[in-house]
């Protein structure tokens, strides 16, 4: 009887701990990002930044829904972070992932990225890719200058 009510009460404490004890921070977010058919384009860069603009640990990127219409590849690099950046104008090492469609593949793939920050925090990116179509102008990565990602 002893045993049945220390196992009981050492069970609630347990709960109780786990329930009030803080959640990890997790970010979610959509958004959608264009291509042309065959060519790669960067669909997510994260950097090594942590909240107080100090360089951390370099982000850790796992790919939880891959394309199914085409490819994913990471690459190391620098960037300048821009103006409008909490941040702004710092160069820093970051990890881009870059999405290439299938050839011949005109339509919408999609991609699901979490990326653990410097900071700890991890955010999840659904990604949904169009390829092809009048949105795109180019299929190159001119729209992300500054940088060698």
């Amino acid at each position: 009887m002893y045993a049945a009510k220390s196992n009981a009460f050492l069970a609630a404490g347990l709960f109780l701990a786990l329930a009030s004890a803080p959640a990890m921070a997790q970010d979610t977010a959509t958004r959608t990002e264009t291509a042309a058919p065959g060519k790669s384009v960067r669909i997510l860069i994260a950097s090594n930044l942590k909240d107080d603009c100090k360089p951390g640990s370099m982000p850790e990127i796992r790919i939880s829904t891959s394309p199914k219409n085409g490819s994913l590849i990471t690459k190391t690099g620098s960037v300048t972070t821009p103006s409008s950046h909490k941040c702004p104008n710092k160069k820093t090492a970051a990890t881009g992932v870059f999405y290439q469609s299938k050839d011949g593949f005109t339509g919408t793939d999609e991609v699901v990225v979490e990326v653990k920050k410097a900071d700890g925090k991890t955010s999840t990116q659904t990604i949904t890719i169009t390829v092809g179509g009048s949105a795109v102008k180019g299929g190159d990565d001119t729209k992300k200058s500054a940088t060698d990602l």
